[in-house]
């Protein structure tokens, strides 16, 4: 078993729906430490109006100085982990502060793929952009397919979008799926996880994801499965996959756990929860994953 470092990613910048923020803290406040955890490591944006975040959709950069800073901490905080040969637990927060976890795996394993368990694909530009919303560009910054502006602070390779894979990806905007496309990247919808298995399809992710390359980051966002079951999210996709279907994918990730080099779960928002419906589920998932590598 793995010695793990828990970072709780304090932050909702990337999205304007505000809840975000508070959900690594609300995860780990009754959490069960574990012989094999090092350190549960704090990083707080510096967030000001928290409830009142711009949506003017012309601004294509919001927040964009503030994502930095904190995405700076959050990858020297992985990196340090990964020297000290612990493992690295990121919890967020919303998906922009990947960049940060995922470049710092990058960083130190040199040749990695990647597995962004989610709804939407988070493959925009600041071109191709809706909303504005950061948290929608991640996975493109991390694939240096959209790097100007995001990844200052990144001193390494960037992720082969031939070692990329969207598990669950059913809300993807136009522009950002000609952007996936162009990239190479392969998507496995929540229809086909339907009509296939979750494990089936982990398979042939996992496959893709470690393909030539020292192993795999994996990024688990909550929203991918449906909002009915998990309401906790910020931004929520209808007919999403269920619950065996997303134990499933963390059985998946155990079973090839000599391969996982950095994981994040992220995008659980407690304003937006039911019962604690959502703060369970995640505390499942990641009492699974910290037992069991």
């Amino acid at each position: 078993m793995r010695n793990i470092d828990i970072i709780n990613a304090n932050t909702d910048l990337g999205v304007h729906v505000d809840g975000a923020r508070l959900g690594p803290d609300k995860l780990t406040e009754d959490l069960i430490i574990k012989n094999n955890i090092r350190g549960i490591y704090k990083i707080y944006a510096n967030e000001e109006n928290k409830e009142n975040k711009p949506e003017d959709k012309d601004n294509k950069k919001k927040n964009l100085e503030q994502i930095n800073v904190f995405n700076k901490q959050v990858y020297d905080t992985v990196k340090n982990t990964i020297e000290r040969d612990n493992f690295p637990v990121t919890l967020g927060g919303d998906h922009s502060l990947v960049i940060g976890s995922a470049l710092a795996s990058i960083a130190k394993n040199k040749s990695l793929g990647i597995i962004w368990i989610d709804a939407h694909g988070d493959y925009n530009t600041f071109d191709t952009t809706i909303t504005g919303n950061i948290h929608g560009l991640p996975l493109a910054a991390i694939d240096g397919y959209e790097k100007k502006y995001l990844t200052d602070f990144h001193d390494g390779s960037f992720y082969k979008p031939e070692n990329t894979v969207i598990v669950g990806g059913r809300d993807i905007d136009p522009l950002e799926i000609e952007n996936i496309k162009d990239a190479g990247v392969t998507v496995f919808t929540t229809e086909e996880i339907h009509k296939r298995g979750m494990s089936a399809v982990m398979e042939d992710a996992i496959a893709i994801a470690t393909k030539g390359t020292d192993g795999m980051h994996i990024s688990y966002d909550l929203d991918v499965i449906d909002p009915k079951i998990c309401p906790g999210v910020s931004v929520p996709a209808v007919d999403g996959i269920n619950l065996d279907e997303a134990y499933d994918a963390v059985d998946s990730i155990i079973k090839h756990k000599a391969s996982l080099k950095s994981l994040d779960i992220v995008e659980y928002n407690p304003k937006r929860d039911i019962d604690n419906k959502t703060k369970n589920i995640a505390k499942t998932i990641l009492e699974s994953i910290i037992n069991n590598i």
